[in-house]
Parts: C-alpha cells; sequence; structure tokens
C-alpha cells in the first residue's frame, strides 16, 4: 500500500471526505469508541464511504505515524460522475462500449483489465463502491497507466448500472460459462455493456438474471475458465473484430 495514499488520524480523515476527496476505503480500530470516531462514523456512512473495523495491530502495520484508531486510503484516480459518463458516451458515440465489473477482487487483475479496455476503446469502466478491488498503486502499475486515461465509475449497485444502461438504449451482455452461446455469435456492434464477474465465482446470479443477453468463451482443453483479465481481453477484442 503507497504511503502517499494514506491519511491518518481522526479529524484528517474527516477533513478529507468533508473537502471531497475520494476514499477508497477507511480502516477504523475495531472496540475504539469517543466523540471524534463518532463524528467520522456518520460522515463515512452519509457518503458510503467502505470500511473495515479491524485491530490495532493492523493499522499498525499501515503506519507507524499517530494514526488515532483511523486510516484512510485516498483514491489514487478522480472517479468519473456515472450517469454523465453514460449519457455523454451516449451522445458522443455511435456505439458506446462499456465494462462492468461485477465483484472482481484481485488489484492486478483490474489492473489488467483497465490496460486491455483502455487498448481496445472502452470509453468507461464501471465497479461497485463495495466489495470490488481498489484503483490503488498495484492496479496503476499493472494497467501500465492506463487507469489515467479511461474514465472509471463507482456506482452502489451493479444492477442499478444495468438498469439505467439497458433505459438509455445500451445492450448488456455478460460473460458467463453458464449459457451455450458463445462470443462469436453475440452482436457485439450495438451500444454495449460488458458484465464479467469476479474470480471465483463469475458474474453474480442477481445480476445474470438483469442482463440482455449471455456469452460463454468456447474452451477446447480441460480446464473450465480462463483468467478473468485474459476473458475480459477475448471478448473485448472479439469487439473491436465485429466493429472493423
Amino acid at each position: 500500500m503507497q504511503k502517499d495514499l494514506q491519511i491518518f488520524g481522526t479529524r484528517a480523515i474527516i477533513e478529507a471526505i468533508e473537502a471531497g476527496k475520494e476514499i477508497d476505503k477507511v480502516f477504523l480500530q475495531k472496540g475504539l469508541h469517543n466523540s471524534l470516531l463518532s463524528e467520522l462514523n456518520t460522515l463515512i456512512k452519509k457518503h458510503g464511504v467502505q470500511t473495515s473495523y479491524v485491530p490495532v495491530e493492523k493499522l499498525n502495520k499501515l503506519t507507524q505515524q499517530n494514526h488515532q484508531g483511523a486510516i484512510a486510503i485516498v483514491s489514487a484516480i478522480k472517479y468519473a460522475d456515472f450517469e454523465r459518463l453514460i449519457n455523454e458516451m451516449i451522445e458522443k458515440e455511435a456505439k458506446p462500449l462499456f465494462l462492468l465489473l461485477d465483484g472482481l477482487s484481485d488489484v492486478r487483475n483490474f489492473g489488467a483489465i483497465i490496460r486491455t479496455a483502455e487498448c481496445t476503446g472502452v470509453h468507461g469502466i464501471i465497479i461497485p463502491k463495495k466489495g470490488g478491488a481498489p484503483v490503488n498503486g498495484v492496479a496503476i502499475k499493472t494497467s501500465a497507466g492506463a487507469a489515467f486515461n479511461i474514465p472509471i465509475a463507482k456506482v452502489d449497485h451493479i444492477k442499478d448500472a444495468i438498469y439505467y444502461l439497458q433505459g438509455s438504449g445500451v445492450s448488456v451482455v455478460a460473460a458467463t460459462e453458464k449459457t451455450d452461446n458463445t462470443l462469436f455469435n453475440q452482436n457485439f456492434n450495438q451500444p454495449l455493456a460488458i458484465v464479467m464477474g469476479r474470480e471465483d465465482s463469475g458474474v453474480s446470479p442477481g445480476v445474470l438474471k438483469l442482463v440482455d443477453h449471455k456469452a460463454k468463451l468456447p474452451l477446447q482443453g480441460t480446464i473450465a475458465s480462463l483468467n478473468v483479465s485474459v476473458a475480459c481481453g477475448a471478448f473485448l477484442y472479439e469487439v473491436v473484430r465485429q466493429r472493423l
């Protein structure tokens, strides 16, 4: 974890949130109670900041400074506003392409996906506010800096993003093994959003119920699945192929 992306101390974190800083996550000391922490907790809930309650030993590993039981991880990028991003790209592009990441947890996979997305002309990446990999120093390094070149937006729930995209005329396709339809039989030459799932369990069942289409990669070997970043690359380059 990069030290320059940390804010430690309860008052400093409160001021950062009130100033509009992009906070990826706040670590709070488990079992600690005081008026300032109560104020911080109220602010965290108001702004929907992801929070973990951890032993003091965890905080001491993150920093040797006087953290007062609270450490915040500041986002390395400025996130785009989701609705503004969708509306602007739909107005600007004839066939906008979006990528939704449903619970992706590994930062290196995330970085690799960002890099591939930038190389294949994706117009925006949408991630959940909670439960997903952060855009931290490792993700940025793995993306080869692409994280600074492609808009990334956070939403409360991926389901809400899907509803909004569908209402905006964007077809939503989930990459999943739970279908007989391959990506080569799917029409990607239209306004499109592709959903990639978690490394171990794939796209969540609730999201699968909402998408317009499902598509899979045809696998010839004995291994049941590909790494999610590799699978994402295959889907995105099929989009490129169809649109050439």
